[in-house]
């Protein structure tokens, strides 16, 4: 199995996760949106150095892996190509802002270094959000989310076309790679001169195989617009997650919890 099929493997694993039934998997995709959007927002609203209060946001993702089935490890696995770059954000703060915020004994801790872990557990939690509405939620679902929270049409079209035809690239890609890998056994890559010639075929195939695909979505009544996946509608169940949600978010974000757990502990 090369790249490109292990590739078209891992999108249908995201297919499969989504096809689930849990408590959170039945919830109406608007709500899981909204929900996901205010937890990003309030994830971003805490200062550079507003370590403690921002880590004990990790609760809500953390608890919705255990209410849907998802192990965690198959986050960071299906992240794990975005997940450096996104925690290689702030790795020059210290040399930046080298301020003492915080003294441990012997140690002295600037606001670099804090804030630079403040970055990357942002980031950290933003991805888990993001993969947790993806993992739970229909793609077709939830573009019909987004149309009823009046997202322009053109703009959620455009989405969905990329979600369902990046798999037909990539499996175009792979037809590609396993035919020039039996042309030249033993090679591992493409030779440089292959390049020109190897992205050249790509265009012209995937512009024959969009042209295939247009002319069957005009035979299956396509006019500018696309009838969505049926969608689950918003129930009590959703009003009371979301409600829930927004209070847990809006109470960590203006309330020490950490702090507050520290004093009893201490105690």
């Amino acid at each position: 199995m090369n790249k490109m099929q292990k590739a078209l493997r891992e999108l249908a694993e995201m297919d499969e996760l989504a096809a689930q039934n849990s408590i959170i998997h039945r919830l109406c995709p608007t709500a899981k949106l909204l929900a996901t959007v205010l937890y990003i927002a309030v994830v971003l609203s805490f200062g550079k150095y507003q370590l403690s209060g921002l880590a004990v946001l990790l609760l809500w993702p953390v608890l919705l892996f255990q209410l849907s089935g998802i192990p965690v490890h198959i986050c960071f696995y299906k992240l794990r190509i975005v997940l450096p770059l996104v925690l290689a954000v702030g790795l020059f703060n210290p040399f930046f802002d080298r301020a003492i915020l915080l003294r441990l004994g012997p140690l002295a801790v600037s606001g670099g270094f804090i804030s630079m872990l403040t970055l990357m557990l942002k980031g950290l939690l933003c991805l888990m959000a993001s993969f947790l509405l993806m993992a739970t939620t229909n793609f077709d679902s939830l573009c019909a989310s987004l149309r009823k929270l009046h997202i322009p049409g053109m703009l959620v079209t455009l989405l969905l076309l990329t979600y369902r035809y990046v798999g037909v690239m990539t499996e175009e890609l792979a037809v590609m790679t396993e035919a020039y890998s039996l042309r030249a056994p033993g090679q591992k890559g493409l030779q440089v001169s292959a390049w020109g010639s190897f992205l050249g075929q790509l265009l012209l195939r995937s512009m024959d195989r969009a042209q295939e695909l247009y002319a069957s979505m005009l035979l299956r009544g396509y006019h500018e617009h696309f009838h969505y996946a049926p969608m689950k509608p918003f129930g009590p169940g959703d009003v009371v997650y979301l409600a829930l949600s927004a209070l847990f978010f809006l109470v960590l974000r203006f309330v020490p919890a950490a702090q507050l757990l520290g004093n009893l502990l201490l105690r």
